[in-house]
């Protein structure tokens, strides 16, 4: 299988740290230029016709795109170590804890940063100052919420470390292109958790 990824980007991201908890390295990395438009060129709209990266080429030459996808197709490849849960009821809550990490923190602050940072303008045409600084907000309100639930529980899904955790810690750190830390904001029980993770070995990816 061949991994056709970004350096630097969060979706790509998630696939790596997802990778490196489950030990896998046999898989082939290609970096894509996105600044210089690689992900435009026939040669990639021929794998994924939306442009975007991650995209996993399988064995049998089709192509999988999204990253919560290719996640969910490695888990089944590779079970141990399980990142999605062992049963129905604990891959639901933590899909849901995903789901919800996705839509408050990692869609919004990602829009905040490629509508308002000028380093991004080139990969963002037209820019919409105004919508930036509205997802910024709501960004806000989707880490408070996370803050709160780390009061009660080690990770984002619970007990242990998830998939959930990897979604997180990549949309947090996305956020340094803003110069956003937990702490500076008040939100010291998403510091100390981001702390945490950001000791593992998948986190240096």
């Amino acid at each position: 299988m061949k991994l056709y990824t970004a350096a630097r980007t969060p979706n790509p991201r998630r696939v790596d740290m997802f990778l490196v908890e489950k030990g896998v390295h046999e898989i082939e990395r290609i970096q894509i230029d996105l600044n210089a438009g690689r992900h435009k060129e026939p040669a990639f709209l021929a794998r994924n016709p939306l442009a975007k990266v991650p995209v996993l080429e399988l064995d049998d030459g089709r192509f999988l795109a999204e990253s919560r996808a290719i996640c969910t197709y490695l888990e089944v490849l590779h079970p141990e170590p399980n990142l999605m849960g062992r049963d129905g009821e604990e891959r639901a809550f933590i899909e849901m804890a995903d789901r919800q990490v996705e839509f408050s923190i990692f869609a919004v602050g990602a829009n905040c940063i490629r509508h308002t940072h000028p380093g991004l303008a080139a990969l963002e045409q037209p820019q919409f100052p105004d919508f930036g600084k509205s997802q910024g907000e709501k960004m806000l309100e989707g880490l408070r919420w996370l803050d709160s639930r780390l009061v009660a529980q080690p990770y984002v899904a619970g007990e242990r470390f998830t998939i959930a955790d990897i979604t997180a810690f990549c949309a947090i750190e996305f956020l340094r292109l803003v110069k956003f830390k937990p702490a500076a904001a008040g939100l010291n029980h998403l510091a100390g958790w981001r702390d945490r993770i950001a000791e593992r070995p998948s986190a240096t990816m």
